[in-house]
């Protein structure tokens, strides 16, 4: 039996392959974790939309106005999946993750289109 290989170089950004954990994938600045060791490219472009969005907002901002978002959603009566999915970041994450060249075009703070 191989051992896991945990840290996985696809350039940038950096990308931990984490086995077990309740989601596909999470970016906390400067890194991805997902838990497949081959993640698609519809997560990865997910989740380097994220990076983006964090980069905009100088990461400690991307935090607090996610948090926030979402316990406005949970607040209003929101389930904690839809309250999840209601959060801008999440809107335009979603909406563009298949579209892989949506980075190379997308504007400044494209997020506050959602």
């Amino acid at each position: 039996m191989k051992p896991y290989r945990f840290l996985k170089h696809t350039g940038w950004p950096l990308t931990f392959y984490i086995p077990g954990l309740p989601i596909n994938g999470i970016t906390l600045w400067p890194f991805i974790i997902v838990t497949m060791p081959k993640p698609s490219a519809s997560l990865m472009n997910h989740e380097r939309i994220h990076i983006r969005q964090q980069a905009e907002l100088l990461v400690f901002p991307f935090y607090l106005w996610y948090v926030t978002e979402y316990y406005w959603y949970r607040l209003s009566g929101y389930s904690a999946n839809a309250a999840y999915h209601a959060i801008r970041f999440e809107r335009e994450a979603y909406q563009h993750e298949r579209l892989l060249t949506y980075l190379s075009k997308r504007p400044l703070w494209g997020f506050l289109r959602f």
